[in-house]
């Protein structure tokens, strides 16, 4: 038994081996108990609200309700909430989503046993967790414009192949409407056409497909 009391975790991921290998890690931890599990965003809620653990590791990209959505949820209702992203994704809006969000800690999933470890305590301590590397992305992301939410649908057709008159027939715009939020899209991206632009916010986690 732990001299200490023991750290209360839930986690979020809709990956059952994800999971599976995290709750062996964590029970493994003389300081850390898992008193649940989420396989969505729903559910991290629902379960937040019966336990209030200590710390909530949650994956982003979850069906139903998403990592972001789910943290913004809880925080809302549960200012003292300590939630660490924990995700295979570190594109820089993913990053700055996730933080944006309230997450006072942010982990890639292919980081060791002991930093995860570190995280946990270290927020659970009331400190934020930002490795070098994420805070890097974080950094160079605060610099750039955020795209409107016209510009993300218009984005989001375009990654769909869809072209400035089809775009213009779905979002009920004209095509000179379309081009101008093109332009301003690309301009925000750095880009220097669709393509590119495509490429640019696929890469920084700005649009999935």
């Amino acid at each position: 038994m732990s001299q200490f009391p023991l750290i209360h975790v839930l986690i979020a991921d809709d990956h059952v081996m994800v999971a599976q290998g995290l709750t062996i890690l964590l029970e493994s931890q003389t300081d850390i108990k898992v008193i649940g599990r989420a396989s969505n965003g729903r559910e991290a809620i629902a379960l937040f609200r019966q336990y209030q653990p200590d710390i909530v590791l949650m994956d982003l990209r979850m069906p139903e309700i998403g990592g972001v959505e789910a943290t913004i949820t809880i925080r809302a209702e549960f200012k003292q909430a300590r939630i660490i992203v924990l995700t295979t994704y570190d594109g820089d809006e993913d990053i700055y989503r996730g933080l944006q969000a309230g997450a006072k800690g942010y982990v890639l999933k292919d980081a060791g046993a002991e930093e995860l470890l570190s995280a946990i305590r270290a927020v659970h301590a009331g400190q934020q967790y930002i490795p070098p590397a994420v805070g890097a992305k974080l950094v160079e992301r605060m610099g750039i414009p955020e795209l409107s939410n016209r510009e993300l649908e218009v984005l989001n057709l375009m990654a769909r192949g869809k072209n400035n008159q089809e775009i213009s027939t779905e979002l009920s715009i004209s095509e000179s409407t379309v081009k101008f939020h093109t332009k301003n899209i690309m301009s925000k991206l750095g880009a220097s056409d669709r393509a590119q632009a495509i490429i640019t916010a696929l890469k920084r986690g700005v649009i999935a497909i």
